[in-house]
């Protein structure tokens, strides 16, 4: 099973649709591995958006993400990745698709709800960026059975 990282932005803390959020991830069936609330400096979304730090409109991400804490989520699930990134949409809450995350929540490009890793290799370095290693658990969830078949677990 795939772990992945997902950020709850302040547009949805200041909307209230936090609740919202976790609730479509666990329907879906995935296991909160971790959970926080955490407020953001500039110098970790230099590195979490190092690939935009010289994009004009940079200052506005940092305004953005800084406005409010942020709800840290470690997922864990099969294909975990690429669920979640279906499940938000694309990053134009404009263009997003009605029942993703952004498409049901988002009319803004910059005000877009949620940030999920795009692949395996960063899911494990955004984890490890947001989360330390004592605050990732591992259980078992008793209705696993009816979420995951055997065989897809492998």
């Amino acid at each position: 099973m795939q772990k992945t990282l997902v950020l709850i932005k302040p547009g949805a803390i200041q909307r209230e649709l936090i609740g919202e959020v976790l609730k479509r991830f666990e329907n879906k069936g995935f296991r909160i591995c971790g959970l926080k609330m955490i407020h953001l400096t500039e110098d970790i979304l230099r590195v979490h958006y190092a690939h935009l730090v010289e994009r004009p409109f940079f200052a506005r991400i940092l305004r953005s993400m800084m406005a409010t804490p942020v709800i840290a989520l470690c997922l864990e699930g099969v294909e975990a990745v690429k669920v979640v990134r279906d499940m938000i949409g694309v990053t134009n809450g404009r263009e997003a698709q009605a029942g993703t995350i952004r498409g049901d929540f988002s009319l803004s490009n910059q005000e877009n709800m949620i940030h999920a890793s795009d692949s395996v290799e960063n899911a494990a370095i955004e984890i490890k960026r947001f989360f330390l290693d004592n605050e990732i658990f591992s259980y078992t969830k008793v209705n696993q059975n009816y979420i995951n078949y055997s065989d897809e677990l492998i």
